[in-house]
């Protein structure tokens, strides 16, 4: 019965995917200035390019350029795991995370969506990230968690000061904000994504010389840190669905509909690198969704951004209707390399339509 399962899973996605998502993909290189997040250039690149105050390292993740420094951080010191995989640590697969945080603050999605402060606009703190954003809110938990679990891995060996997070000025419960914090309201968590960077860092140990990583397996690598990445969306998604009514009914519908579709790709081990990652993004939506916004029938919005939102409503729908079992069934087929591979190769079909 299991091949059953897995053929019928992978018919369903097909079925509901093909016709929106075709050529979306495609539509665009990653080339040129886009390539990186915003202000990219101008993030904290070490731990020591934050302040230090009373002998910590304190960041501000409710400011965009320092969140993005932790990014950077993490890129810059996972580096030297994915030589093999192209020049210029392009090929590391943590790139999606900042690429996705970059498209959130170009897109407006971390100002303040109830309009009460000036906190993310440009006639105020353009580089504001606020804590009624559900977006912002969502990827607290793909910021500060996997950066403080890299930390209690021993990434960045051994730092020379504690490292503390900057609570924001409303919801201070919602987050943590150290690593002995983290540890003991998250664990799971926080458990998920130290396990993925000791990963990387056994590699190290285990490579037959210094300069080949030659243990390093890309599957398992991708493995780990979607655990992690669901990991982290699952347990922040109850916990701000409250913030989804600062906005329109459609944006945040497309919340909810993107972060179930995650789920879905995550079980493909889908790469998240950094030229996939930007070809993959060119077809979500490049502003926030409105009341009077309608897909497929959105004017400024491509043929294919259009359809895609359609598809992710419908996929969210029909994993709804079902129970989660479409998820289920998808996550079977995808339990083998070769379904996973089948389930990338859809991807790939589906970019180069």
């Amino acid at each position: 019965m299991q091949p059953y399962f897995g053929l019928h899973a992978l018919l369903i996605v097909t079925v509901i995917l093909s016709p929106a998502t075709a050529a979306a993909w495609s539509e665009k290189d990653a080339t040129g200035e886009d390539v990186y997040p915003p202000l990219w250039d101008l993030a904290p690149e070490s731990l020591l390019d934050f302040p230090v105050k009373d002998n910590k390292i304190v960041i501000n993740a409710w400011n965009y350029q320092e969140r993005l420094g932790l990014y950077k951080n993490l890129l810059n010191s996972s580096a030297k795991y994915f030589t093999a995989f192209g020049s210029q640590n392009f090929g590391n697969i943590l790139w999606g995370l900042p690429l996705q945080h970059g498209w959130q603050f170009h897109t407006g999605r971390l100002a303040d969506p109830s309009s009460v402060t000036s906190c993310g606009y440009e006639d105020g703190d353009l580089l504001c990230i606020s804590v009624r954003s559900w977006w912002s809110c969502m990827n607290y938990y793909l910021a500060v968690i996997p950066f403080l679990g890299a930390v209690e891995a021993g990434l960045f060996g051994q730092p020379q000061y504690e490292i503390e997070i900057l609570p924001p000025e409303e919801r201070r419960d919602d987050f943590c904000y150290s690593v002995a914090d983290c540890w003991s309201r998250i664990p799971k968590v926080m458990d998920k994504w130290k396990a993925y960077f000791e990963y990387l860092l056994s590699t190290e140990l285990k490579a037959t010389s210094p300069a080949t990583f030659s243990s390093f397996n890309l599957d398992e690598a991708l493995s780990l840190m979607w655990r992690a990445h669901v990991a982290s969306i699952a347990y922040a998604l109850p916990k701000f669905r409250d913030s989804l009514k600062y906005l329109s009914p459609p944006e945040a519908n497309f919340g909810e509909d993107w972060a179930n579709g995650v789920d879905f790709i995550a079980a493909t081990h889908f790469s998240t690198d950094l030229q996939t990652t930007n070809n993959f993004q060119t077809f979500l939506p490049q502003r926030m969704l409105v009341e009077w916004d309608v897909p497929p029938s959105i004017s400024d919005f491509s043929p294919q951004q259009n359809r895609v939102l359609l598809s992710l409503r419908v996929l969210h729908k029909a994993n709804q209707l079902t129970g989660g079992l479409l998820l289920k069934l998808w996550q079977k087929a995808m339990s083998t390399e070769a379904g996973r591979k089948m389930g990338r190769k859809l991807i790939e079909d589906l970019a180069s339509s």
